[in-house]
């Protein structure tokens, strides 16, 4: 369980904000690895606080920037990034703990803002709201032209649902969507067969301009 730095009181799940001494904890990435942060390079305002977002290099792998509100500890992914550090800090699951991920979820905290649509720190178009996977917990903030927006805690909450698999979990939802659409399209295919292969019921009429 996480502790808040200030006041070691365990942290609520899902958040950065101390529910005790109401202090902001910097945890998201923190065991992830070491990273730097400095100006971003483009102009990227954080949908929460209104601020300029930072630039921050994780050296996963070499060079591996996202960017962070320093007040809201917000984060925001470029496309593809999200599910990249996820997988690059959270490996060898092979089992799906099924108990694990409704406890989860029963302790997660409340979410920190009310629900609305906020903008893309890019383009300041409105994003929609996307269930991360099945059963995460976690509605992200999604662009579809620049990606995806995680609010402080949400980050944690996602490592811990993929340590208990919740990614294969999410991997045999989709599995089992695609063999009923398959089914689907078979059985279709099979109508339209048969609808072909029936005779006409006007193909034993002549032609009525023949007739005498």
């Amino acid at each position: 369980m996480a502790r808040c730095s200030n006041c070691n009181a365990p942290l609520p799940d899902g958040s950065v904000l101390c529910s005790y001494c109401g202090d902001r904890n910097d945890i998201d990435l923190k065991g992830i690895h070491y990273y730097t942060t400095h100006d971003s390079d483009s102009p990227r305002t954080c949908p929460r606080c209104a601020k300029a977002l930072k630039t921050i290099d994780l050296k996963l792998n070499g060079t591996f920037l996202i960017d962070r509100c320093d007040e809201c500890l917000g984060l925001f992914f470029d496309p593809g990034e999200l599910e990249a550090l996820l997988e690059a800090t959270v490996s060898n699951v092979f089992l799906i703990d099924r108990n694990g991920l409704d406890s989860i979820n029963l302790r997660r905290q409340a979410d920190q803002y009310p629900i609305s649509y906020i903008k893309c720190p890019v383009c300041s178009s409105l994003m929609n709201r996307v269930n991360f996977g099945v059963r995460s917990g976690v509605i992200i903030d999604r662009c579809k032209s620049h990606e995806v927006w995680l609010d402080g805690g949400e980050l944690r909450h996602l490592c811990e649902w993929m340590k208990m698999g919740g990614k294969l979990l999410d991997q045999e939802r989709q599995e089992l969507a695609r063999k009923e659409e398959q089914k689907r399209e078979s059985e279709q295919r099979e109508k339209l067969a048969r609808y072909r292969d029936e005779p006409s019921p006007f193909e034993n009429f002549g032609d009525p301009l023949r007739r005498s």
